[in-house]
């Protein structure tokens, strides 16, 4: 199901996370979208693909939360939220990750909503 909206992207995401739905994620991008990684960006809905095929095998839950959007009459919308996602023990090093993240969606001809940049981890300002 495509998000009709930006505000209904996060929580398609989340629900095809959850389901370990690595085909529902990867079509929430458009095929050129970039997906940053640390210091390495993502390019591609192929590549993108491959990257949730790593991430849902350990079979986490997510939870997402929209903490703003801002959205302009160009067709395009910035998104702020925060995650948290909880491994099953014994799956890997972590048993919790969380962040912060940024997002870019565009409006696709159609009316719906694709992201265009993910960064799931945004930095932070270092404490002063």
């Amino acid at each position: 199901m495509p998000a009709s909206s930006p505000a209904q992207i996060h929580r398609l995401f989340q629900e095809a996370f959850n389901r370990g739905d690595v085909e529902a994620l990867a079509a929430l991008y458009e095929p050129d979208a970039v997906l940053v990684l640390g210091d390495k960006e993502v390019e591609g809905r192929d590549s993108i693909r491959q990257i949730f095929e790593s991430l849902v095998a350990r079979q986490g839950r997510m939870i997402l939360g929209t903490r703003a959007i801002v959205a302009s009459d160009l067709g395009l919308a910035l998104l702020h939220g925060d995650w948290v996602i909880e491994y099953p023990t014994g799956t890997g090093p972590d048993v919790a990750t969380q962040g912060l993240s940024t997002e870019v969606v565009r409006q696709q001809p159609d009316g719906t909503w694709l992201f265009v940049i993910d960064s799931p981890r945004t930095p932070q300002a270092p404490d002063r």
